[in-house]
């Protein structure tokens, strides 16, 4: 019988397997859903809706380059362990793979082909045979003209996958072994320094005005004149600058000059000047509350039930 795509998103639903596996099952079951859900269980598939719900923090940051094109993926599981398995670790390195051809959104990721697969239906089964709730949580890619995306993991466990990820762009009509060279330095640095932005106009405003009012704040408790407080913030502003944008900020590499220095100095081995065209940085589970257990309290829980 022909199964219908109504079918397929029930079925899918209900299980939390991929499209692809619930019309499997739908047509070894004549299009029976009890009977396909069954189906699904038996292969070990149906359980990945039960993991959906656990908190996904760990896992791994993977780069993936091609020269003037880079992509960084970050690949979430419950534990930490997961990240020592082979096959988590190739579901990774494969994501961050198809995800080069792609505009970089995880919805399109999702949706790609991957070895005859979508990403989506990939990481369902990965789920299903690892048992750990796992996702695609982020994900970004860079693009020059002419130079390089260099790129940098940081504690990596295999090539190309670790804790940290970054990727900066540099264009240049230069040489690319050395604006590579020099681009994984600034990729280190930024691994290290978590800058908020790549230039002083990239910086968010929103940002800027945010630390502003409480360094005004901040200064009027002194009791100091407004033409007073007025050059305080000012030179407390500067110094923010200073510490979180990428440019202004001492290159660890060197530990003397700033970035933007760094990358007037390397010009010479390029032969040619350098243009910073921006950076990306993914640390795992950054952002995501993880939940805590408090083994003393669920002990002290059970002894008075």
């Amino acid at each position: 019988m022909a199964i219908t795509a109504a079918q397929v998103k029930e079925l899918r639903d209900k299980s939390g397997a991929g499209m692809m596996d619930c019309k499997t099952a739908l047509n070894e079951n004549d299009g029976d859903m009890e009977a396909a859900m069954d189906w699904l269980r038996t292969k070990g598939i149906a359980k990945a809706d039960k993991k959906s719900a656990r908190t996904a923090a760990e896992g791994l940051v993977a780069v993936k380059g091609e020269g003037t094109k880079s992509a960084v993926v970050e690949v979430n599981a419950e534990t930490d362990f997961v990240s020592r398995n082979d096959d988590f670790q190739a579901l990774a390195r494969g994501i961050a793979d198809v995800a080069i051809s792609t505009d970089g959104s995880v919805d399109a990721i999702t949706s790609a082909d991957m070895g005859g697969q979508t990403v989506a239906d990939a990481i369902t089964k990965a789920i299903a045979t690892i048992g750990e709730n796992m996702n695609l949580r982020r994900a970004s890619v860079m693009e020059v003209s002419d130079g390089v995306v260099a790129s940098y993991v940081h504690n990596a466990i295999a090539d190309g996958l670790g804790k940290i990820g970054v990727l900066v762009a540099l264009e240049s009509t230069g040489d690319k072994a050395a604006l590579e060279a020099i681009g994984r330095q600034v990729a280190m640095h930024v691994a290290a320094t978590n800058p908020l932005a790549a230039t002083k106009d990239d910086m968010d405003q929103e940002v800027v005005e945010r630390e502003k009012k409480i360094f005004t704040e901040t200064a009027r408790e002194s009791g100091k004149p407004d033409n007073i407080i007025e050059k305080m913030v000012e030179g407390r502003i500067r110094k923010f600058y200073e510490e979180n944008v990428l440019m202004s900020q001492t290159f660890v590499i060197d530990g003397e000059n700033s970035v933007e220095q760094a990358l007037k100095n390397a010009e010479a081995d390029v032969g040619a000047p350098i243009a910073m065209k921006g950076f990306v940085r993914f640390q795992l589970g950054e952002g995501i509350e993880k939940e805590e257990d408090d083994f003393a309290a669920e002990v002290a829980s059970m002894a008075k039930g």
